[in-house]
C-alpha cells in the first residue's frame, strides 16, 4: 500500500498489516515518506490506537531501522532505566554513577526535551565539554570499562525514533501510549540491555495523567520487553508537582550531585534509590530491594558515587571539577522571586505549567531547532502541603532574558494553587508492575 492509503487506512480505523508497517518506517527512515506524512500517521494513531499485534510490529520496524548494538562483550547483566518524562526529573544523572558504583552496567542512550519535560541530554551537556555524541565503539568501551555511558542516539542507533522522537515534540502527538511505548522499547532494547526498570510518571507534570493510563502504558512496555526477551520492571511514580526542588539544566546537574553526597530533596532521593534499587536486583547485584537500598547508601556514605560521577564526566569529555565546584556550570545573570498571594498552603501545583513556563523562560524547546539556555530555571522554594504567608516567596526564577519574564513569572503563580487546608500527601511510588 502506498503511503496516503496506509494513512487513510489508520485514520478510517483500520489494522495496518506487520508488512505495511516495515514498509512505511523503512521509507520514512530513508526520507521517501515526509515528515508532513508521519504526522498525519501519528495524529491519526492517537486517536484510533492500534492493536497488539501493530503496535509489535512497529516497535520491530523502529529498532531494527538501525544497528542493535552487541554487548556481550561486558561481563554482567546490563541494566537501563528509562522515564517518561517530568518536570525536575533528573533522576538518570544521579542512578546510572549509583548503580554504576554497585557494579552494574549501565548503558544509556537518552533524549532530550520533550513538550513541557526535561531531557538527559539537555542536563548534562551544561556540564563544560560534556560529549553525549560519541561512536557506538567508544559507546561500548566505557560501558565495559567503567561501567557506564551516557550518549543521545546516534545516526545507527533507532534512526526512525530519532526522526520521529522530534516530530512527536511539535505536532501534539506525544502523549499517545502506542508512540511512547514503541519510541522508548526500540531505543532502549537497540542500546544491548539485558533488562530495564521503567519510571512511568503520572499526575499533572506527567504524559499520563491518571493511573490507569500510567498502568496500560507500563504494561504495554512490559510486554514489548517480554515479547523480544527482555526483563522489565516498571514503578508507577508520582508527578503532581516537580521532583525535587529545581528545574532546569545546570540547576538539576547541582540537585543531582547533591543526592550523590546525600544532600538532596527526600522525594527526590526516594524516587532514586526506589528506580536504582531495582535496577540492583535485576543486575544481580542484590538479592532484594532493601539489601539493594543499603548498597546504595553505602556508595553515597563512602564517596563512591560521585567519584564515579567525576570519573564518567571525565571519559566523556567533561570537566569533572564541576562536581566540586558548581560555578563552573553555567550561571544565570539574575533571579527574582515569585511571591504567595496570601496566607495559607500551597495545596497543589500544575506541574505541566511550571515545565511550560521553564519552556518559556529558555530551559526547553518551543522548536525543534530551539536553543536552549543550560542556566535558566526555577529553585522551588515552597512546594505543595508546605505553608506560606502572604508576599512570601514560594518560586526564584533564575534568568538570562528579562524578555519573557513576566509571563514566565505569571504562568508560575497560575500553576500554583493556595487554600487554608494542608492537601493529603500521595504516595511518591504509586505502584509496582512487572
Amino acid at each position: 500500500m502506498q503511503p496516503y492509503e496506509l494513512i487513510k487506512a489508520k485514520r478510517d480505523g483500520g489494522r495496518l498489516e506487520p508488512a505495511d508497517i516495515r514498509a512505511f518506517i523503512e521509507a520514512y527512515t530513508a526520507g521517501t515518506v515526509a515528515d508532513y506524512q508521519m504526522a498525519a500517521m501519528c495524529m491519526a494513531i492517537f486517536f484510533r490506537g492500534m492493536d497488539s499485534r501493530e503496535l509489535g510490529a512497529w516497535a520491530r520496524a523502529m529498532l531494527e531501522s538501525g544497528e542493535v548494538l552487541d554487548l556481550s562483550d561486558t561481563p554482567g547483566v546490563k541494566v537501563d532505566k528509562h522515564s517518561t518524562g517530568g518536570v525536575g526529573d533528573k533522576v538518570s544523572l544521579s542512578l546510572a554513577p549509583l548503580a554504576a558504583a554497585c557494579g552494574v552496567p549501565v548503558p544509556m542512550i537518552s533524549g532530550r526535551g520533550l513538550g513541557h519535560t526535561g531531557g538527559t541530554l539537555d542536563k548534562l551537556e551544561s556540564i563544560p565539554g560534556f560529549n553525549v555524541n560519541l561512536p557506538t565503539s567508544e559507546y561500548r568501551r566505557l560501558v565495559r570499562e567503567v561501567n557506564c555511558c551516557l550518549i543521545g542516539q546516534t545516526a545507527q542507533v533507532a534512526p526512525a525514533d530519532k526522526k520521529l522522537y522530534a516530530l512527536r515534540d511539535v505536532t501534539a502527538t506525544v502523549d499517545c501510549i502506542p508512540l511512547i511505548a514503541s519510541s522508548i522499547m526500540s531505543k532502549k532494547l537497540a542500546e544491548g540491555i539485558d533488562a530495564l526498570v521503567l519510571d512511568v510518571k503520572v499526575g499533572s507534570g506527567a504524559f499520563m495523567k491518571r493511573d490507569e493510563d500510567a498502568r496500560t502504558l507500563a504494561k504495554t512496555m512490559i510486554g514489548l520487553g517480554a515479547e523480544m526477551g527482555k526483563k522489565v520492571v516498571a514503578l508507577l511514580t508520582d508527578m503532581d508537582q516537580p521532583l525535587g526542588r529545581k528545574v532546569g539544566n545546570a540547576l538539576e546537574v547541582i540537585e543531582a550531585v547533591d543526592m550523590l553526597r546525600g544532600n538532596a530533596p527526600e522525594d527526590y532521593t526516594e524516587v532514586t534509590y526506589a528506580l536504582t534499587a531495582e535496577m540492583l536486583v535485576l543486575g544481580k547485584k542484590a538479592a532484594t530491594v532493601e539489601e539493594a537500598r543499603e548498597k546504595l547508601r553505602k556508595v553515597v556514605e563512602d564517596g563512591s558515587a560521585v567519584r564515579k560521577l567525576k570519573e564518567i564526566v571525565q571519559v566523556q569529555g567533561g570537566d569533572p571539577r564541576s562536581i566540586d565546584d558548581y560555578s563552573l556550570l553555567p550561571q544565570a545573570k539574575a533571579t527574582v522571586d515569585v511571591v504567595a498571594p496570601r496566607d495559607g498552603f500551597v495545596t497543589g501545583i500544575d506541574t505541566e505549567g511550571v515545565g511550560m513556563a521553564a519552556v518559556a523562560l529558555g530551559a526547553g524547546r518551543q522548536r525543534t531547532d530551539s536553543k536552549i539556555d543550560p542556566a535558566v530555571g526555577f529553585t522551588l522554594l515552597k512546594k505543595s502541603g508546605e505553608s506560606v504567608k502572604q508576599g512570601e516567596p514560594v518560586v526564584r526564577v533564575h534568568y538570562n532574558d528579562a524578555a519573557q519574564l513576566e509571563n514566565v513569572k505569571a504562568r508560575l503563580l497560575a500553576a500554583y494553587r493556595f487554600g487554608d487546608v494542608a492537601p493529603v500527601a500521595r504516595p511518591l511510588i504509586r505502584e509496582r508492575v512487572e
